[in-house]
């Protein structure tokens, strides 16, 4: 069962942490002072922290299943950032790239987390390097997973625009938004029934119907605060050991993200067959593969 964790963001915002299994203890004796250490958000200090954060529409439990494997040797926490999952929907509120990465910040000093792996998905990958460059002492790895580090542009932004207008919300049962998500939408190349599921989660009965539980604009504010501009002077000032992962056919291009490897400091590469953008979701145990001996690397070695 997942354990509910409240973070105070930015400006007060209220944000949903989640630990989906729970973390293994140390030997006691292996710690200094284990009682002046331990901090009631921590269940054992004295094990590597994880913090996980979505993409842009995402939410905590997509990382459910990542998050279980990294909790048999870590404590692996994931964030429902602003405006996203069960954290607070403040109309106005900041939606800029600053108040997402001090969110992260908060989370990882309240949590009792840093230092810590970040792994992010997308626009939770960006949040992820840009906190690393502006706070290396709180981070100690990265994993980046499907994130362009080029400006998109305003181009991007309006066929975005255009693409929330196109939803048939509301949907009248969770079967037709899998349905529309992962065969009927127009966006989409072929069938993906992981992208039908990946929706799904997302939504919230409403007495018409099913909804976002997220509010289009505040994504579209979220999203036009990267959109415009590129993010590798950023990429450039990340000291820790970074993975830089791609799903064959997502997003992120391959020539892009061997760039991305080459502008880190300390980065390493890998790519995931038969995936797409939403690489954590579509093939959970391939990244596993690709991921996990880059953490014993960094955290073991």
């Amino acid at each position: 069962m997942a354990r509910r964790i409240d973070v105070t963001g930015t400006g007060g915002v209220r944000l949903a942490a989640w630990e989906f299994a729970d973390p293994p203890k140390t030997d006691p004796g292996d710690l200094p002072d284990p009682a002046a250490l331990r901090d009631p958000a921590d269940p054992d200090p004295g094990i590597a922290g994880v913090l996980l954060l979505h993409g842009l529409m995402g939410r905590a439990s997509h990382w459910a299943s990542t998050a279980r494997w990294l909790a048999e040797r870590r404590r692996a926490v994931a964030l429902d950032q602003r405006g996203h999952g069960q954290s607070d929907k403040p109309p106005r509120a900041a939606y800029t790239r600053e108040a997402y990465v001090e969110d992260a910040e908060a989370a990882l000093e309240q949590l009792g987390l840093a230092p810590a792996v970040l792994v992010g998905h997308a626009m939770g990958a960006l949040t992820a390097w840009q906190l690393a460059a502006k706070r290396p002492d709180l981070v100690r790895g990265l994993v980046i997973c499907d994130m362009r580090a080029s400006a998109l542009g305003a181009a991007s932004q309006r066929e975005w625009d255009d693409w929330f207008r196109s939803w048939p919300v509301p949907f009248a049962t969770l079967a037709e938004v899998r349905k529309w998500f992962g065969e009927d939408d127009p966006r989409l190349e072929r069938p993906s029934p992981a992208r039908g599921a990946f929706y799904a989660e997302v939504m919230h009965e409403t007495a018409d119907g099913w909804r976002p539980v997220f509010e289009p604009d505040q994504m579209l504010r979220s999203r036009e605060t990267w959109v415009y501009d590129a993010h590798w002077e950023e990429l450039a000032q990340v000291r820790c050991p970074a993975l830089v992962v791609r799903g064959l056919d997502g997003e992120l291009g391959r020539a892009e993200a061997q760039e991305m490897v080459r502008v880190l400091p300390r980065g390493e590469y890998a790519e995931i067959a038969d995936a797409g953008h939403l690489v954590h979701y579509d093939r959970p145990e391939a990244l596993r593969a690709a991921v996990e001996p880059f953490l014993d690397r960094i955290l073991l070695g």
